[in-house]
């Protein structure tokens, strides 16, 4: 269970988030209608909203713009939503359900779903091209764009999926699945605490070291809790099949460490990530909330 604070801060972020998709996503019956209502469907159907949470965390704790951070969280988000509809498909993980909801390419078939994430990708970088951030300067924009697509990219989130298709059926050492998780899914975490706080005029190079160090830590402490889920939660809890990666054949954290061994490895980076933090006072507070909800969460 969320500690009242974080609920509350949760909840005023996701509203935030969710009205920002909901005006800036091509609206229903758009032409073409088919492709809107799936964009639609995958990025407005609820989940956590992790990283659009850690965006407005960091710009909170550097008190950025809102405007700003609204923009910035629906650009993750839209990165978000493109890489899960496409890592459902039948050629990557072949999963039926999403927040427990039929996939996108469930819904709308492989192809329509296939230019669903294509669209979103491109979205998000509209947005930050384009989209009103308030006082926020253009070399600051091209610089988050710049960070966005490095996260997103063979460097980044799309790199992390192609090695971990390729390590299907293999045995990994702790160091290669590290590096694989850095790259599948803390890129994007990183870049969402990244972005918060360069929505504020006030980052300096101390904080922005801080703040990565604090992204890096919780981006493979989310992957690790995952792992776990995965063989602890149920399909109900999950909102997704249970068990997948160990039907897969997927390398995870329990099968190299165990599941005590994997849970001592989330705690360890979660106690990293608040350490970082030491510079900041209470207004990085949520930031802290959000590590422990990453490695206590039940889905």
């Amino acid at each position: 269970m969320q500690p009242p604070e974080l609920a509350a801060f949760a909840a005023e972020c996701k509203q935030r988030v969710e009205s920002a998709l909901t005006a800036f996503l091509p609206s229903p019956g758009t032409l073409p209608a088919d492709l809107h209502e799936a964009m639609r469907y995958a990025a407005l159907q609820g989940g956590k909203r992790v990283r659009p949470l850690l965006v407005y965390a960091a710009g909170g704790a550097l008190n950025a713009d809102p405007q700003a951070l609204d923009v910035a969280a629906s650009a993750v988000e839209c990165i978000h939503a493109y890489s899960l509809v496409h890592d459902d498909l039948p050629a990557m993980d072949n999963d039926d359900l999403r927040r427990g909801q039929p996939t996108c390419h469930r819904a709308f078939g492989e192809a329509l779903a296939v230019l669903a994430g294509d669209a979103l990708q491109s979205k998000a970088f509209h947005l930050l091209a384009h989209a009103p951030m308030g006082p926020l300067k253009p070399a600051t924009r091209l610089h988050m764009i710049e960070l966005l697509a490095l996260a997103a990219g063979s460097r980044g989130m799309a790199g992390g999926q192609a090695i971990d298709l390729a390590a299907v059926g293999r045995e990994l050492d702790i160091a290669e699945l590290e590096d694989m998780h850095i790259h599948k899914t803390g890129a994007l975490i990183r870049a969402s605490v990244l972005l918060g706080a360069l929505c504020a005029d006030s980052l300096d190079d101390a904080q922005r070291r801080a703040l990565d160090h604090y992204g890096k830590c919780i981006g493979l402490a989310f992957q690790v809790q995952d792992d776990i889920l995965d063989v602890t939660g149920s399909t109900e809890e999950l909102g997704k099949q249970a068990g997948a990666d160990r039907a897969l054949r997927k390398p995870t954290y329990p099968d190299l460490l165990g599941l005590a061994g994997a849970r001592e490895r989330a705690g360890e980076l979660h106690q990293r990530a608040i350490e970082s933090l030491a510079g900041f006072g209470a207004e990085a507070d949520p930031l802290r909330w959000l590590s422990a909800y990453i490695v206590a969460r039940t889905h």
